[in-house]
C-alpha cells in the first residue's frame, strides 16, 4: 500500500505510455507457419496513409506531446505548487521510448541514410541523439551518481524541444499547438513572472 501511495503517479504516467502500445499493435500481424515472421498489416492506416505511415504519424504524434507534457511540469509546479519529480522522469521516459520508436519506424521506412537529406529530419535526428543519454540517466541511482551534474545533463531536454518543434514545424502546422504550450511555459519560468505567481500562491495560503 506504502509502494502505491508512493509511486501511483509514475504508475499513471507509465500506464498512459504504454496504452497506445496496445493500440499500434494491431497494425502488426506475427506469422508462425515458417518460424518467426513480423509484418505489417494491409490497409491499417487512415486517411489515405498506409499502415507504415499511419506508425510513424502516431509515434511522432505522442513523442511531442510527451515531450512538452514533461516541459509543463515546472511551470505547473509555479502556478499550483504541487511537483512529483519522479512523475516527471516517467515523463521524460515515455518521450524517449516514443522518439526512439519514431525514428526507428522512420528508419524502417526511408532508410537511415534518409534522416540527412532534410533539415527537418536532421533536428529530429539530433533530439533523438539528445534523449539517448537523458533516458539511460532517468533514474535514482544516476541522480546520485551525478548529482548536481544530473540536472545540467537533463536541462539539453530543452534543446530536444526546440529541435523537435522545429522537426514539426517544416512538416506540418500543428506545431504551432505545442509551441505555444512550451511558450507560455517557458514566460512562466521568467524569475519577475515566476516570483509574481509564486508570491500570490503564499499570500492565497496565508490568508486560508
Amino acid at each position: 500500500m506504502a509502494f502505491l501511495k508512493k509511486n501511483y503517479g509514475w504508475m499513471i504516467v507509465a500506464i498512459l505510455a504504454i496504452l497506445p502500445l496496445f493500440i499500434l499493435s494491431n497494425m502488426f500481424k506475427i506469422d508462425m507457419t515458417n518460424g518467426f515472421h513480423l509484418s505489417l498489416v494491409d490497409n491499417g492506416g487512415k486517411e489515405g496513409l498506409s499502415t507504415l505511415e499511419m506508425l510513424y504519424h502516431i509515434t511522432g504524434e505522442f513523442a511531442i506531446r510527451w515531450m512538452t507534457a514533461v516541459l509543463t511540469c515546472t511551470p505547473f509546479f509555479i502556478l499550483f505548487g504541487v511537483t512529483n519529480l519522479f512523475v516527471r522522469q516517467a515523463m521524460g521516459i515515455a518521450t524517449a521510448v516514443w522518439s526512439l520508436l519514431h525514428f526507428i519506424i522512420f528508419i524502417w521506412a526511408e532508410g537511415f541514410l534518409e534522416t540527412f537529406t532534410q533539415v527537418n529530419y536532421v533536428a529530429g535526428f539530433i533530439a533523438v541523439l539528445i534523449l539517448i543519454p537523458l533516458l539511460l540517466t532517468s533514474n535514482r541511482k544516476w541522480m546520485k551518481k551525478l548529482k548536481a551534474t544530473w540536472k545540467k545533463l537533463q536541462s539539453w531536454a530543452y534543446a530536444a524541444i526546440v529541435l523537435s518543434l522545429l522537426h514539426v514545424a517544416i512538416l506540418e502546422k500543428t506545431w504551432i499547438i505545442y509551441a505555444v504550450i512550451v511558450g507560455l511555459g517557458f514566460i512562466i519560468r521568467i524569475p519577475v513572472i515566476k516570483d509574481k505567481f509564486i508570491n500570490r500562491r503564499k499570500n492565497k495560503a496565508t490568508v486560508a
